[in-house]
């Protein structure tokens, strides 16, 4: 799920700050108020509404796979996903799933159409 806007945010803060009641302002700006009390903690601790950042280190089996991948695909068009894993595991020693690899050439706008 996409993060709420942070002028959305500021919306629903000034409008309890302004005194109204957290269950009033919950249904009018479409989140819950669990929302609004999470968002009122983190401006209290950090002063701001901004996203915080999404935990978790960075990917590394992925990393240079959406760069490699069209020159792999340029003379394997027609290569299934197990074969381009298959592919990707001998090139970085990184063994991925056949629905990472689906996400991947997803990002890069390819089909899994193959011919006939």
């Amino acid at each position: 799920m996409k993060a709420y806007s942070e002028d959305l945010r500021e919306r629903v803060i000034s409008a309890v700050e302004r005194g109204q009641p957290r269950t009033d302002v919950a249904p009018r700006f479409e989140v819950s108020v669990p929302t609004i009390e999470r968002w009122l903690r983190l401006k209290r601790e950090t002063g701001g509404l901004a996203r915080r950042p999404v935990p978790g280190p960075v990917a590394v089996k992925t990393a240079g796979l959406v760069m490699a991948l069209p020159e792999r695909l340029a003379g394997h068009a027609d290569a299934t996903l197990a074969a381009h894993c298959s592919w990707w595991q001998q090139v970085s020693g990184f063994e991925v799933s056949t629905a990472t690899m689906s996400r991947a050439l997803a990002r890069l706008g390819w089909t899994r159409k193959k011919r006939p």
